[in-house]
């Protein structure tokens, strides 16, 4: 078993986006992205993908990340926190590589190796300034997650939230048994999960789930102009019946990540890990 590069839930941060989850990406767009298109629009709207049949599946149990054991780290997370609360420009652009910042997104590296570092941040994570401050909404959570792992291909880069555990093989013989791929499956992120029968809080509880592997239904898109977000996602049970559970319990297998570096001066930010 290994950790698989994704991360929990929005990055835990709001400039992330749900991209692998059908039903889960209904969420809010990022910055610059067209929102999904409303229920009845005209011709040529988004349909929801075609969706593999509904049977039951094994139970994949998945180990949860655990905290970096490093105050170093932890005094790094408190001065992002710091400068976040306070959306101090400044602080944070002395947490950040001043040179050598990376964007890395579709198999390439998006970055200006011309620009400072803190420039390549906000626009891999949001607005700092102005109207669009959404950035430092996302650094704050950022600090507050004290999970970290290793980036394949960069050498010395940690990168946060980190993914849990699975076997990966056993996932991959899941989704051929099913005729699913890794975008229509999740984690769930808290042990005991309750299944409901209605996408309702009062909903009768149907079951409660492990710390595992569970899929997630594509429904159809919500309004471009919902108010709100929807709050469960619909979703298969291993026994094949099917039941909603709440979005903030689980994370699809595929987010963003904030990605950091440690010398002798301490931790900085040194790239953007892009699901996208």
């Amino acid at each position: 078993m290994r950790s698989i590069h994704f991360a929990r839930s929005s990055l835990l941060i709001a400039a992330a986006v749900l991209v692998a989850l059908p039903a889960i990406a209904q969420q809010p767009p990022r910055p610059g992205q067209a929102p999904a298109p409303a229920q009845g629009q005209a011709q040529g709207q988004a349909q929801p993908p075609a969706q593999a049949p509904i049977k039951p599946y094994k139970v994949l149990a998945v180990t949860m990340p655990q905290p970096v054991n490093d105050p170093s780290f932890a005094a790094f997370r408190k001065q992002l926190a710091d400068a976040a609360a306070k959306k101090d420009r400044n602080a944070l652009a002395k947490l950040v590589v001043a040179q050598g910042f990376f964007w890395d997104t579709e198999g390439s590296d998006k970055a200006d190796k011309k620009k400072p570092g803190i420039a390549t941040l906000e626009q891999a994570i949001g607005g700092l300034s102005g109207a669009d401050t959404q950035g430092w909404e996302g650094l704050a959570q950022a600090a507050e997650d004290p999970t970290i792992e290793p980036l394949e291909g960069h050498a010395g880069v940690m990168c946060g939230p980190a993914g849990p555990t699975f076997d990966e093989k056993a996932f991959a013989e899941l989704t051929k048994a099913t005729g699913t791929d890794a975008g229509d499956w999740a984690f769930t992120t808290t042990p005991n999960l309750e299944a409901r029968s209605a996408a309702q809080p009062n909903a009768p509880v149907v079951e409660k789930l492990p710390l595992m592997l569970l899929r997630v239904l594509s429904d159809e898109p919500a309004p471009a102009n919902a108010q709100t977000p929807p709050m469960f996602a619909h979703v298969v049970l291993p026994s094949g019946k099917t039941a909603y559970v709440s979005m903030e319990a689980i994370s699809p297998l595929g987010f963003d990540q904030i990605c950091y570096v440690k010398d002798a001066g301490g931790w900085k930010i040194a790239g953007f890990e892009s699901a996208q």
